[in-house]
């Protein structure tokens, strides 16, 4: 049991740096200088955590942090810089747990306690990107706040119950691997977004033309799912914003066929997985929306069917334009409903 107490704390300890390792540092020095709590005989080695000097600097990077993480973008900044910083800390708080050992245990231990750390610090910094693509300041609070919340409860749990701590931060690491192909598909896409709008001029609205020919991977995913053999009309690299059938978060193509205008593929290529969804646009319109970081086109129906959302870069402008437009003008050649006549 005693192990398994231990193994509770180091991960807790390595989790929580992850999330803010001032914060874990200042508040469980704090609180044994303050005799808040009395560590047990196992636990001695953190008594490092009281002296006057790493309280006093924990708590002032702590305040400059806690200011930082409230602003867009300055919080990326910030995570940026302690990728390296808050795995020598998670690292260091778990060897201090497991007080003297062995010295290959120690660095197995050191090792696994930083991967833990980058890990979490991981999670945060791409949660922390996405919510940027938002300008509004309300996301990082909120994510800030409860970030400063999760780190002070996890040390409650780990004082009262560090067996019970074990399990929960083990079934939080394991949600974060479970769920990190998907934000790290996410956090490529704004990274990528990122970069356009920095170091990417708009291109002109002459120069913009629609592409009547897919990638030659593409092309053949293309003719294979289409059956009826229709022609390519126009193909727009984009990033699928999500929809049914079509996964968020990846890159591929719109295209549109000349036999049909009322349909519209997404074709695209992920790993082993080749994408290529019609999508039925019988009672779809379709409208241009600018965003912060991307441009949107937005497909949408008033009959309760799944809205589509497909991204561009903000360099693209004047290619959505003309893509919208052209989208309008096929939905336009749409055949009116039949009327229903009275019983």
């Amino acid at each position: 049991m005693e192990e398994l107490q231990l193994l509770g704390v180091a991960l807790g300890f390595a989790s929580l740096a992850g999330l803010n390792l001032y914060l874990t540092v200042f508040v469980t020095g704090l609180a044994v200088q303050q005799q808040w709590i009395t560590l047990a005989p196992q636990y001695q080695q953190l008594d490092v955590l009281a002296h006057p000097a790493l309280i006093a600097i924990s708590g002032v990077l702590f305040t400059l942090q806690f200011f930082a993480d409230k602003v867009p973008w300055v919080d990326s900044l910030s995570d940026a810089v302690h990728t390296l910083i808050k795995p020598i800390g998670g690292a260091f708080l778990a060897l201090h747990v497991l007080g003297e050992a062995d010295p290959v245990l120690e660095i197995i231990a050191a090792l696994l306690a930083g991967g833990v750390t980058t890990l979490v610090h991981s999670a945060k910094a791409g949660t922390r990107l996405i919510a940027n693509h938002s300008p509004e300041p309300f996301s990082n609070i909120a994510l800030s706040v409860a970030e400063d919340a999760t780190v002070i409860g996890g040390l409650a749990l780990i004082y009262h119950d560090p067996v019970l701590a074990l399990g929960v931060f083990a079934l939080a690491l394991a949600a974060i691997v479970y769920l990190a192909p998907k934000l790290w598909r996410a956090v490529k896409v704004h990274l990528w977004l990122v970069w356009k709008k920095l170091l990417t001029p708009p291109a002109d609205e002459a120069e913009a033309r629609l592409a009547t020919q897919l990638p030659p991977d593409l092309h053949v995913i293309f003719h294979q799912a289409n059956l009826l053999g229709e022609k390519i009309a126009w193909a727009a690299p984009c990033v699928s914003g999500g929809g049914k059938k079509v996964a968020r978060n990846t890159f591929g193509y719109l295209v549109a066929t000349i036999e049909d205008p009322t349909s519209l593929w997404f074709v695209a290529k992920r790993r082993w997985r080749s994408i290529a969804e019609e999508l039925d646009l019988q009672t779809y319109k379709v409208v241009h929306e600018a965003k912060f970081l991307s441009e949107q086109v937005v497909l949408y129906s008033l009959e309760r069917n799944p809205k589509y959302v497909f991204l561009f870069n903000r360099a693209q402008t004047a290619l959505v334009k003309k893509l919208v437009a052209e989208l309008q003008t096929r939905l336009a050649l749409r055949p009116a409903p039949a009327a229903t006549l009275p019983a």
